[in-house]
């Protein structure tokens, strides 16, 4: 493989962009500045780029976010602060969020930069739960359970939703188990019963549960185990 292709796929730098740092000799190769992009690598070579040693035999990355309010699921806003300021990783900009959160909604986000991985999430085909600790701002009535059980007509929309899972924890206090992700659901779904959602919270993406032991911002590598529950 190309040097100036090694280092575009592993890092945020554009092709060009990296032809011109490997020029400028930032590039280190088994010890060895290196200043010719179309130099020839192996899997045995020794990348250094930036003080960090890279891998031709990179894998792909699979992390848990416990994520705060405020912050955006998306690589670049104008207005926010997206959750990738949280992570202390290389080649930011190769990972991606799967399944987003709201804003003001907290709790546990995939980021991966595997896309057929992260498909099998977040495809409606696949029907992977979701699981939602919901606050209300008024009391949650018994009936519920069977109308969300039902499926429910969201406001603009002309088929019910999928058949969900209600549990009520308290007076204004819930658990919602979903099969699918439309916009802002959790939040349509209690509004169409004439309820608002004051808080929200996601604890569980299939099997994955959220690592209770991290704080709010805080993210970990997943595990093999965890990568193949999807």
């Amino acid at each position: 493989m190309r040097l100036d292709k090694f280092l575009c796929d592993c890092s945020d730098l554009t092709r060009s962009l990296a032809g011109r740092v490997i020029r400028r000799g930032e590039v280190i190769v088994d010890g060895i500045v290196v200043k010719q992009p179309a130099f020839h690598i192996n899997e045995q070579s020794q990348i250094e780029f930036d003080g960090v040693m890279l891998s031709l035999d990179r894998r792909n990355r699979y992390f848990m976010l416990h994520k705060p309010e405020g912050y955006v699921c998306s690589n670049e806003d104008p207005d926010h602060t997206t959750v990738f300021a949280l992570l202390d990783e290389p080649a930011i900009g190769k990972l991606h969020v799967v399944g987003r959160l709201d804003l003001d909604t907290t709790g546990l986000v995939l980021i991966s930069d595997d896309g057929q991985w992260s498909h099998r999430i977040t495809s409606p085909r696949h029907e992977c739960a979701k699981t939602y600790r919901v606050w209300l701002a008024d009391p949650v009535h018994q009936d519920a359970v069977s109308l969300f059980a039902d499926g429910v007509f969201l406001r603009n929309e002309t088929d019910k939703t999928r058949p969900a899972k209600l549990e009520l924890l308290g007076e204004c206090e819930a658990r919602l188990t979903i099969q699918e992700g439309k916009y802002h659901q959790v939040k349509r779904m209690f509004a169409s019963i004439g309820n608002k959602v004051v808080g929200l919270h996601r604890e569980q993406i299939g099997q994955l549960m959220l690592d209770e032991t991290l704080e709010l911002g805080e993210y970990r590598e997943l595990t093999d185990e965890e990568i193949a529950l999807f």
